[in-house]
């Protein structure tokens, strides 16, 4: 500003070109050698402005004597009444970079804070969503803006409607944020974060989004997911909203490595004992179903004692199985299963027929989540997720720009990588109400998907979908599967994934009834 008004002119006579000072900035520290630091980082800073404005106004400021500075207090942020600190019509500004802690990480006196701030049905929100509560609290009516740096998840998965929707409710917007960027520190040993920035009010107006690289752009709306979209929020759904098959997740072994084996302990008990073979099948979590890994379990549906006990080897396998969860908390699944020590969890949906499987976790870099048919009698594991059907139409919109975008909206995270559920994306997906000509085409591109995977023998879907290295002929297949989807929904968005979200968020309203 003041560049803007005296930049180049020397400035003569009584006049007071500094308007904000130190003494204007309060702040809840909880450690004391941060409160200190901190009011020395406001005096450095300071001193830094002092000097700059020295340059441009060609006129000499006196830094000195450093002003006393009491406005930064020792205290939990989360216990302290903050108009104790700043009275709330004293306030303009809420800026703060609240503790990155996930919910699962959270200590008793944590956990704590969360339920008085946050309250019930809070078990799955980060901690820094405690801090979006009081700055609202705080707020109250008066003219005061909010901006905190925040781990992304806040903004993903279901979080989105545990934090979001009661701010919404009470009068809560999002004034602006700063899409999902990596926050590098300088330590040797540095964590890669991966935060948001969201600026939120009661005073409306007018709304920017940036993005990762700090571009930005005017929004009508910003909701939860820090889309240009209606505020809608996905909540977890038992059955899926269309007609199309449930998805299920993979069995849990709760076994402590009793019944899986490698491929080496495969070959090694079945060159020891022949007769083992029939009871192994090849089993998959979802990283072993993206690399490509050999990995097997011992499948024992339907065994007899007498059958067992002709196994010695096996036998031995399910008695170190009864022993580890026998020993087990008494609460939990390995334990409840003590009894039956040869099977896995039960997963009632699993019919041992062909299925689509869908991991659980996989890379954020990846533009799609890789799915595939799985017809050989592998058993999933409980890292992935399935579908019993072997319809092309199914595979052709789930592999697509549109369930993929769907995925990268609404489906939690693990740092970067994507973190699917069916309870929360599979489940609340909107399908298109094709014709049989456009299911027909996307059946078709859908195959081609698979041609150009068969094209690149002894590749694993991480090299295939590896954003670097993804070959041109499966890239093709893939743009031509977007556009038949694409033309399923009856749109023309030319790929943009704001618009086809956008979309995806208005079918959902419609669908819902905007609940």
């Amino acid at each position: 500003m003041l560049e803007d008004l005296y930049g180049g002119q020397m400035v003569m006579g009584a006049f007071d070109p500094i308007q904000v000072t130190v003494d204007q900035f309060f702040g809840i520290e909880i450690n004391d050698f941060a409160v200190e630091v901190a009011k020395t980082a406001l005096w450095i800073a300071e001193l830094q402005m002092l000097d700059e404005t020295r340059q441009i106004l060609s006129m000499w400021i006196d830094p000195l004597p450093l002003k006393t500075n009491d406005n930064i207090h020792e205290g939990n942020a989360l216990r302290l009444d903050w108009n104790d600190v700043l009275p709330a019509n004293e306030c303009s500004y809420v800026i703060g970079n609240p503790p990155f802690v996930g919910y699962s990480y959270l200590d008793e006196v944590q956990k704590q804070d969360r339920l008085d701030i946050c309250g019930k049905g809070s078990g799955f929100l980060d901690y820094v969503a405690c801090w979006y509560f009081k700055a609202a609290d705080y707020m109250g009516d008066y003219r005061i803006r909010a901006a905190l740096v925040s781990t992304n998840s806040i903004c993903q998965g279901l979080q989105v409607d545990m934090l979001w929707r009661p701010l919404f409710e009470s009068g809560i917007g999002i004034d602006f944020c700063w899409r999902t960027f990596v926050w590098n520190s300088e330590a040797t040993d540095q964590a890669h974060v991966h935060c948001v920035i969201v600026g939120f009010s009661r005073l409306g107006g007018e709304k920017t989004i940036y993005d990762s690289e700090g571009h930005g752009h005017k929004a009508a709306n910003i909701n939860g997911y820090l889309l240009d979209a209606p505020s809608q929020f996905i909540s977890k759904r038992s059955k899926p909203l269309c007609d199309v098959p449930p998805m299920a997740q993979g069995h849990k072994p709760a076994e402590h490595g009793c019944l899986l084996l490698s491929a080496k302990e495969r070959d090694e008990l079945v060159a020891e004992e022949p007769g083992a073979e029939r009871w192994i099948r090849p089993f998959s979590m979802g990283a072993e179903f993206i690399n490509g890994d050999d990995r097997y379990c011992l499948w024992l549906h339907g065994i007899t004692d007498d059958e067992l006990d002709e196994l010695p080897l096996v036998k031995q396998h399910v008695d170190a199985c009864r022993a580890w969860r026998e020993a087990q908390v008494k609460t939990g699944d390995a334990y409840r299963y003590r009894t039956t020590p040869h099977l896995f969890k039960v997963c009632n949906y699993f019919h041992d027929v062909p299925y689509i499987g869908i991991p659980k976790v996989s890379s954020g870099r990846r533009a799609y989540v890789p799915m595939g048919f799985v017809t050989d009698g592998m058993i999933p594991g409980d890292k992935l997720y399935f579908v019993e059907s072997e319809s092309l139409y199914m595979f052709g919109v789930m592999q697509s720009q549109f369930h993929n975008a769907w995925i990268r909206v609404v489906a939690g995270r693990l740092k970067s990588d994507y973190s699917y559920a069916n309870t929360i994306v599979y489940n609340n997906f909107v399908w298109p109400d094709a014709t049989d000509e456009q299911r027909g085409r996307v059946e078709a591109c859908a195959q081609t998907v698979l041609d150009a995977r068969e094209a690149h023998p002894g590749a694993s879907l991480a090299d295939l979908y590896d954003p670097d290295k993804m070959p041109d002929d499966l890239l093709a297949a893939h743009k031509a599967l977007d556009a038949a989807v694409e033309a399923a929904y009856g749109g023309d968005f030319h790929g943009d994934e704001e618009k086809i979200v956008a979309h995806l968020f208005k079918l959902y309203a419609e669908k819902t009834g905007g609940k």
